[in-house]
């Protein structure tokens, strides 16, 4: 009885490595180099859209958020390496948002805050001027508010906050693009 069970234990492994041999073929990982189906790499896809300026009043904390959000774009879709001839154009809209989360129970002073940041996107196809994807993303960014007494670090930890919401916010949208090139929805 013990032989079998020892036997049945040893061969767990090998059926799993025959499972994974077996679906190995079925996966494309989206980041790849080379399209499966002979078509231009993801990275090619992504480097021919245009994205827009994005619309924030002048002077406003918006419009440095909007510059920050659109130059992480650029460098999450390029690499850095300057843009394709524009194939889609993509227009962002950003709306922020701020509320505090936690109080001092004592002065009754703010201590953390929440910054938050929302994107709606579409993405145009340039040939045909049909909107391809459209959609919205979000992103809750929590920070530490320290007393009245030190402006300067609050007004760091929101900017540290705004930058890190523009950087997740250009990371979302760069993630559902690529899905759309390599699914095509």
């Amino acid at each position: 009885m013990w032989l079998p069970d020892f036997s049945l234990r040893a061969l767990r492994p090998v059926f799993a490595l025959m499972l994974a041999s077996l679906t190995a073929a079925c996966f494309q990982p989206l980041y790849g180099e080379r399209a499966v189906g002979g078509g231009s790499a993801l990275r090619d896809s992504l480097a021919a859209v245009d994205v827009v300026q994005i619309e924030a009043p002048k002077g406003s904390p918006l419009a440095r958020i909007a510059v920050e959000a659109r130059n992480e774009l650029n460098f999450n879709l390029t690499g850095g390496s300057g843009g394709a001839p524009p194939t889609h154009r993509l227009v962002i809209r950003l709306v922020r948002t701020g509320t505090t989360i936690v109080l001092d129970p004592i002065t009754l002073r703010n201590e953390f805050d929440n910054f938050g940041l929302d994107a709606y996107f579409t993405m145009t196809e340039l040939a045909s001027g049909k909107s391809v994807v459209t959609g919205s993303t979000t992103t809750r960014v929590t920070y530490n508010a320290p007393g009245q007494e030190q402006r300067f670090a609050r007004a760091r930890a929101l900017r540290d906050a705004e930058t890190r919401a523009a950087k997740m916010i250009a990371d979302q949208i760069r993630s559902r693009l690529a899905s759309y090139f390599v699914a095509g929805t």
